[in-house]
């Protein structure tokens, strides 16, 4: 009976655990901590190390999780990206050094050089070279085989596309893809803003934003590198790995500064005992630290299991948490008039920050807490860079404690407030909401829509106090003499700021379409729909129908496109830009496509799948789109031709299943003239 208790617990880890790695590695959403995610592995671990026999080969204690999608080109690793093993004790860090001794036939008392590594809360990536020229960058994949990402992954300023120096060969360099914490913190705004639900933590974020079929989106994410190792090379490389990271650097490739050689296990404490509060001075994430044998030899002795090398191992720090008094739900109201509750808390000190509010999300959230004013509370900061409340101390409430109001007005306007069927968020939906009105201009104003230099949010704050600036067309009636007038302002800062406003006029289009703040309209739909209209009058003119035909624009963006342009509120906002000297700037792309139109490609869709012998892929985009058509990641119903190269696979399969066109790469190079 026990034995048949046993296999039964093991088939359900086994189940739950694929839940998880899909919910993790594809998905980029998961529902549990990584804590409580390797106890369940441990727990199937040991089952099946008492019960081999009942052990299938494809148990995920021997898989690296699958972070591929379908809508990528699979590549195989030359040598496979294992994942690492992981530790939450000094007593397991202890054991892995005796494990070493052990592999290595090493006296006990003879101490090991390790090098110490921050453990960077991001997405593994291979970053392969040939002849010291950059040729793909790979996801890990399932370990074995990954997906090709390397159009995104070369939109991160700090992946050089050309080492310093020339190795012969190949070198497969593996490291990991983070956020900045600054940056994770704007992209929240941002969807929150839109009536997005927002990335639980930095690493969901980066994995999210590389699976993105459009590489644009990553780019203006500005995500960042840290390369610790590698899987392959055919030049010599140094013996140890400190000295490796060192050739890393003079090769041009960015290493994280902090890696440390340290001898022993006991130096590895010391490394563990200085970042357990270090940490909380950097500006991105690390959730533990990694331990490596320093010599290259030593490691190739080791080898590896099926999942997990024997020279490496990770200790985890745990979440931080502490307990503090919730004093009073205040309220925010964002550019878009959604209405969030923000929890106002009695100061504590946590991980090395001292926090005073936390986020509360929407009215669910504090539905699902059952929290209310004056209640004892745990917040914690583990992956999350936002504080958030975990739990509410129910045992130690004194009686005292009083319901949240929620709102049913605006805090600032004092207009109705609404919740869509289809929404979480509160919304004020009165245009003239002073609130509002200030958001939107510092959203205007800002570095990825107008660009409008000197023009931050406290100036923002100033120019509404007095009322010199009521909405984003009273910027350009602003004088370098009214200015002067303001208290901090100068003549220099005066003039440089009407300059900067003047120059603002002729930004491009789709920068403009972005600024002026249309819901569910973000960056890079922004930029789809300046390419596609080319002209500020062709953009507000458009039908639904015709937003519809732009690729990546659904019936909700369409819908919220039309209503914008529709408002008599909007339209009177535009003209007034207009009638003081706006002017995008045509998009340079419609231009050219005008130019070379062709009825081949005018306003159909394609999907390039396979390897083109001719030119690259991001080539063939571009010659397409040049000639009016439209390129997209994934097939579907509204795909019309579906280019397929060699070794094509499930977008092929998928096309002949929907009856789309299948081209071979002599039909395009026909379609675009380069036939012979």
């Amino acid at each position: 009976m026990a034995d048949q208790q046993s296999r039964e617990r093991a088939e359900q880890l086994r189940r739950e655990i694929e839940k998880h790695n899909d919910l993790y590695y594809r998905a980029a959403a998961p529902e549990i901590s990584d804590f409580d995610y390797d106890q369940l592995v441990k727990e199937l671990e040991a089952i099946e190390a008492a019960h081999p026999e009942w052990a299938p080969a494809d148990s995920p204690t021997r898989q690296v999780g699958d972070d591929s999608l379908e809508h990528f080109t699979q590549v195989a690793h030359q040598v496979p990206m294992l994942s690492i093993g992981n530790t939450y004790s000094e007593q397991e860090l202890r054991d892995f050094d005796e494990r070493v001794h052990k592999g290595l036939a090493l006296p006990a008392e003879e101490p090991i050089d390790y090098v110490v590594e921050l453990k960077i809360d991001g997405v593994a990536i291979s970053l392969v070279y040939q002849d010291g020229e950059i040729l793909r960058a790979v996801t890990r994949g399932d370990g074995r085989r990954g997906d090709e990402i390397t159009r995104n992954v070369l939109t991160l300023p700090s992946v050089p596309r050309k080492l310093k120096k020339s190795l012969p060969g190949l070198l497969d360099v593996r490291g990991e893809i983070y956020f900045e914490n600054s940056e994770f913190q704007r992209i929240n705004a941002e969807r929150e803003e839109n009536g997005l639900p927002t990335f639980a933590n930095p690493r969901n974020a980066a994995a999210g934003t590389l699976k993105q079929l459009d590489a644009r989106v990553v780019g203006q994410r500005r995500l960042a590198i840290f390369i610790h190792g590698f899987g392959y090379a055919d030049a010599p490389l140094p013996r140890t790995h400190f000295e490796l990271l060192d050739e890393f650097r003079a090769l041009g490739l960015r290493v994280n500064e902090h890696s440390k050689l340290v001898s022993g296990i006991d130096g590895v404490m010391e490394q563990i005992a200085e970042w357990q509060t270090r940490r909380h001075s950097l500006g991105y994430e690390t959730d533990g630290l990694v331990v490596k044998v320093n010599r290259r030899d030593w490691q190739q002795d080791l080898g590896a299991t099926s999942k997990s090398p024997r020279w490496v191992v990770a200790y985890k720090f745990s979440a931080e948490q502490a307990s503090t008094i919730l004093e009073r739900v205040s309220w925010q109201v964002g550019r878009t008039g959604a209405v969030t509750p923000v929890a106002n808390l009695r100061p504590v000190l946590l991980a090395g920050t001292t926090v005073k509010r936390a986020t509360l999300h929407n009215t669910d959230e504090i539905s699902r807490l059952g929290v209310m004013e004056g209640d004892p509370v745990v917040i914690e900061k583990g992956g999350e860079i936002i504080p958030k409340i975990v739990r509410v101390e129910v045992d130690k409430r004194t009686g005292t404690e009083r319901p949240i109001a929620i709102l049913t007005h605006c805090p600032s306007c004092g207009g109705e407030l609404h919740r869509a069927a289809n929404e979480v968020a509160l919304r004020c939906i009165n245009s003239a909401c002073p609130a509002q009105s200030r958001e939107r201009i510092r959203h205007f104003a800002s570095r990825q829509a107008m660009d409008i230099d000197g023009l931050g949010e406290k100036i923002v704050d100033q120019l509404c106090d007095v009322e010199l600036v009521r909405d984003i067309a009273d910027l350009y009636k602003l004088s370098a003499d009214a200015l002067i007038l303001l208290d901090g302002f100068a003549e220099k800062s005066a003039r440089n700021l009407e300059e900067a406003i003047d120059k603002s006029r002729t930004q491009t289009l789709a920068r403009f379409i972005f600024g002026i703040g249309i819901r569910m309209v973000g960056a890079t739909t922004a930029a789809d729909l300046a390419r596609a209209f080319g002209t500020l009058e062709r953009f507000r003119a458009a039908t639904l129908e015709e937003l519809l035909a732009i690729d990546g624009v659904g019936e909700k963006v369409a819908v919220s496109i039309r209503e914008f342009c529709q408002s008599p509120e909007n339209n009177s906002l535009v003209d007034r830009l207009i009638e003081r000297g706006m002017a995008p700037t045509p998009d340079n792309t419609a231009a050219e496509r005008e130019a070379n139109r062709s009825e081949i490609f005018d306003g159909r869709t394609f999907v390039l799948t396979g390897e083109l012998t001719s030119m690259t892929r991001p080539e063939a985009q571009a010659e397409i789109e040049k000639r009016g058509g439209k390129c997209s990641g994934s097939v579907s119903k509204k795909t019309h031709v579906v280019v397929a190269g060699e070794s094509a696979g499930s977008k092929l399969t998928k096309a002949r299943e929907l009856g789309v066109e299948v081209w071979d790469e002599a039909r395009l190079l026909q379609a675009l003239g380069r036939e012979g």
